[in-house]
């Protein structure tokens, strides 16, 4: 059985390969695929990019939460009240259920 030859790629091509997966918002593994890649190397120069774009550190970089304004404030102010009135009408009529469908004689 003879072994296979470990290809190298030159850095800019990994370059462009990973401007291609996140310009086109596709998935590394598809990508991978049509650029005749195995899709964990893909992945692996889009992790290793993360990390150099965020100065070298071990981890990804993340991103900032948006402060909601004044009005999203209120909208999700709403949405949380509806929803905890929602949980409590599904507990009841949970309860509601058990009740009447109690133990059969």
């Amino acid at each position: 059985m003879a072994k296979r030859q470990r290809r190298s790629y030159s850095d800019e091509y990994k370059r462009q390969a990973v401007d291609l997966v996140l310009s086109s918002r596709r998935s590394a593994k598809s990508v991978s695929k049509e650029l005749g890649l195995d899709g964990s190397v893909l992945s692996r120069w889009v992790a290793e990019r993360g990390t150099v774009a965020a100065g070298g550190s071990a981890e990804a970089p993340t991103r900032q939460a948006a402060v909601p304004s004044a009005d999203q404030a209120d909208v999700i102010a709403r949405l949380q009240r509806e929803n905890e009135q929602l949980r409590m009408e599904r507990d009841i009529l949970r309860k509601s259920i058990a009740i009447f469908a109690g133990p059969k004689t």
